[in-house]
């Protein structure tokens, strides 16, 4: 049997710190060549209303540590930024998430799992920053200036708090209402978390700053950057968008910059890295990738705050299907234990060969 492994099952089974252990192994197999990834796709398609698009966001890719093929497919209707809205709107009509992940057996090639995708999509990134964050960052860093609110936000927290001894946490949003209801929402004992008026008041005195928004334009000025902090961004360009959440200045004080995967920053046509890197402001050999990181084969460590090396800069540049492939094997197999009862039958995904496999055939799909 399939089994179904829902949003609700991945809030039960996946505890933030077994996610990050995930991105852990899956950047690592990914740097040493046992992972397999291919670069995100997404493309835009015509909406029967004018102002509207549908959107396409695929992942393929696998994690033979966790025995886990994947393929995740979402898909959205989208309202594009405007001179009214300057960022991108997601508009289903009915109030529901449609993506999802297909987990399929490296072993067998049979698909175990179809797995909602919004929970884990948000765990995913915030781990990432997580495992990143650890990688990185000075041990005692306990200070995080957070931009953003919503779910990512609250995922990245989460995961930051969970690597570093974070005392304090100063997060802005433009909307005073959302600063609010992130404090009342993330209030934990041993962590203050402080409401702030004003970007730069985020910034200011972080060990850790960390951008976590839907915005489209950078979110706060390189020049209030301090020196030994470290930056991390979520915000990132493809095919079909142009973002960021940082300004060319950022790039200007960074002594060195982190991503996921250079493959994708070419193949998505991130522009906000690749013109600096075109225009002499960051040189080539100054990008990592986060699995060199991970696996010791490149060492970089937040410098001590004011002694004049600049900012270190993690660009979570994209979502990887070893991601929900390492996490979803972990979820796959609590869930098996657990004798989840949502299941159908395998069989109901396949084609049934039995005619031609007894006639000597193996056909191609």
């Amino acid at each position: 049997m399939t089994i179904i492994i829902t949003d609700d099952d991945v809030k039960r089974l996946l505890p933030m710190a077994d996610c990050i252990e995930a991105m852990r192994t899956a950047f690592r197999d990914f740097a040493n060549g046992v992972a397999v990834n291919r670069p995100r796709m997404r493309y835009l398609a015509q909406h029967p209303d004018p102002e509207r698009k549908y959107l396409a966001n695929v992942h393929v890719g696998a994690v033979p540590s966790y025995g886990i093929a994947c393929v995740r497919a979402g898909s959205q209707i989208i309202k594009p930024p405007s001179a009214a809205v300057d960022r991108r709107l997601y508009e289903n009509p009915k109030a529901f998430n449609w993506g999802i992940v297909i987990l399929y057996s490296i072993e067998t090639a049979e698909p175990l799992a179809l797995m909602h995708e919004f929970q884990l999509s948000g765990m995913r990134v915030g781990a990432t920053t997580g495992a990143a964050v650890d990688a990185i960052a000075r041990k005692d860093a306990a200070t995080l200036g957070l931009f953003g609110t919503g779910k990512q936000a609250h995922a990245a927290l989460e995961a930051i708090a969970c690597v570093r001894p974070v005392k304090r946490v100063n997060v802005y949003s433009p909307s005073a209402e959302h600063r609010a209801a992130f404090v009342r929402d993330m209030a934990r004992d041993g962590i203050d978390v402080v409401a702030v008026t004003d970007a730069k008041a985020a910034v200011a005195g972080a060990d850790i700053v960390c951008c976590a928004t839907t915005s489209m334009k950078p979110v706060f000025d390189g020049d209030w950057l301090e020196d030994g902090q470290l930056v991390v961004s979520i915000a990132n360009s493809d095919v079909t968008n142009k973002r960021s959440e940082v300004d060319r200045r950022t790039y200007e004080r960074a002594s060195a910059v982190i991503v996921n995967d250079w493959e994708t920053v070419v193949d998505n046509d991130q522009t906000e890295l690749l013109d600096p890197i075109k225009d002499g402001v960051i040189r080539q050999d100054q990008v990592h990738e986060l699995g060199d990181l991970l696996t010791g084969e490149v060492t970089i460590t937040q410098p001590p705050r004011g002694n004049g090396d600049g900012v270190i800069y993690f660009k979570n540049n994209s979502g990887l299907a070893i991601q929900f492939a390492a996490a979803g094997g972990i979820v796959y197999k609590k869930a098996m234990a657990q004798a989840n009862n949502k299941t159908i039958p395998t069989e109901w995904l396949g084609s049934d060969l039995t005619s031609y496999y007894q006639a000597g055939f193996r056909p191609s799909p």
